[in-house]
């Protein structure tokens, strides 16, 4: 029997994919398109959606007719006006720049988004920003809206960007941001629905030449909410950060998906997102990927993911990806965990004089505490540890109630 030749394949230095990726990345087989038909109803089948209650956000997959009752202001984080010679509030159709410029949607509910509106409101900054920017969307009403926001930063610009969601919504949401050459910023994004509200977002970053972009989320109110994040490099010498909490109660549903692409060489990502969890049926779902291509020698990514379940009944889901196709790198790595809070340092701290009250907020705290820390904006972060105090306090007393009805 004559032996079979073993192909093995060669390097083509016209083609970067040829060596060492023997097959292409999922993210490179993903659809991107701007028409809805080409995409899937998403079922629970779909790897992208496996995590999501598809019943409670069906009616995010087919075009609508948005109510409008989302508005979208702009001011400093103080109130005060902003300087129109830094920052410009503007509205352009849907598919004029610099609106759809930032990848094309990447599932059906961001390409409903897409064509279920006609509008998209842009924010330019440019220069150094004395104070962060405050983009309050405002939500008022329960009837379905499509909102498309795009956070445009000039070359070299420092400062700072918090995106604020409160009220009540159901909210198709898509997000571009287009960070220019050798900018440093941040931006936040905070979820304080009220408990009614659904929002499905779908966030698509660009983060230029040189340049660093510090990107937090906040979820902490919703009935669901959904947000996926998809970014790239565009161009050696960049830097990402990716920081996330989010916190969970009874029935909520909230999921975060970041997507963090690795397309040119000598630049460095951090995902880390951390989460707590209280109360019956609640449940959480992150799931970080990082690619690195063939053309991103010397990348320095790691990502990471950390669950604290309070009290018996919630579900934490934490599923990190890693896709090496480049041999030539600095790091890569990723790391996810669900752990119960510790009744042994509760005790530690009871025995010490604490109230269980106090010593599980001050646990909790410790456990967020260096994210909030690192998100920069000082208001921002005493704001979160009090809205994180008052959750645990609810927590609490729903427990209370809990025990008085088994009585």
């Amino acid at each position: 029997m004559a032996e079979q030749e073993v192909n093995i394949p060669v390097a083509d230095p016209n083609d970067p994919y040829a060596m060492p990726a023997a097959m292409p990345s999922s993210a490179d087989n993903q659809t991107r398109s701007f028409e809805v038909d080409d995409f899937k109803v998403p079922t629970r089948k779909q790897e992208d959606w496996r995590y999501t209650p598809l019943e409670r956000i069906s009616e995010f997959f087919d075009v609508f007719e948005p109510s409008g009752e989302t508005k979208v202001t702009v001011s400093n984080i103080d109130g005060t006006p902003v300087d129109a010679s830094q920052v410009v509030r503007s509205v352009v159709e849907r598919g004029e720049a610099p609106s759809g410029t930032v990848m094309k949607p990447n599932d059906r509910v961001s390409a409903v988004e897409w064509n279920s509106g006609g509008k998209s409101v842009v924010v330019s900054v440019s220069g150094e920003l004395s104070q962060p920017v405050l983009v309050d969307v405002e939500g008022h009403g329960a009837d379905l809206d499509s909102l498309h926001l795009v956070l445009q930063v000039a070359d070299r610009t420092h400062g700072d960007i918090v995106v604020r969601h409160q009220g009540l919504a159901r909210l198709a949401e898509g997000v571009e941001i287009v960070v220019g050459r050798d900018a440093h910023v941040s931006t936040t994004f905070v979820q304080e629905w009220d408990r009614a509200s659904k929002h499905v977002g779908n966030q698509r970053i660009h983060v230029g030449e040189g340049s660093s972009l510090r990107h937090a989320v906040v979820t902490l109110g919703g009935d669901i909410v959904r947000l996926r994040m998809d970014q790239d490099f565009g161009g050696p010498q960049s830097e990402l950060n990716m920081l996330g909490i989010y916190f969970a109660e009874a029935g909520q549903h909230l999921e975060h998906r970041t997507m963090v692409v690795h397309n040119f060489a000598d630049c460095k990502s951090r995902v880390v997102y951390k989460g707590a969890l209280d109360g019956k049926d609640a449940h959480s779902t992150w799931v970080g990927n990082a690619l690195i291509q063939p053309t991103a020698p010397n990348t320095d990514s790691y990502e990471l993911n950390r669950n604290l379940v309070l009290t018996p009944g919630p579900v934490a889901d934490s599923e990190p990806n890693l896709e090496i196709e480049n041999g030539n790198i600095i790091g890569a790595g990723h790391a996810s965990s669900v752990g119960h809070f510790d009744d042994e340092e509760l005790f530690y701290l009871q025995s010490r004089g604490i109230t269980e009250s106090d010593a599980r907020k001050l646990v909790v705290r410790g456990f967020f505490a260096d994210l909030i820390e690192q998100i920069g904006v000082p208001s921002i972060a005493e704001h979160l540890m009090n809205v994180i105090d008052r959750r645990l306090a609810r927590g609490e007393s729903a427990d209370m109630q809990a025990v008085l009805e088994d009585k």
